[in-house]
């Protein structure tokens, strides 16, 4: 779940949801501004 909405929780929820369809997925970016956010690589 997301009950700590971050957007580091939210790029490893993303990672969790996607990587089962797209096995070669390397990395989830979320922006939260232009110059702020975080990169997921599982």
């Amino acid at each position: 779940g997301l009950e700590n909405p971050t957007s580091e929780v939210l790029a490893a929820w993303i990672w969790q949801q996607l990587k089962p369809q797209l096995p070669e997925l390397t990395a989830v970016m979320v922006k939260e501004t232009c110059t702020a956010g975080c990169v997921y690589k599982g």
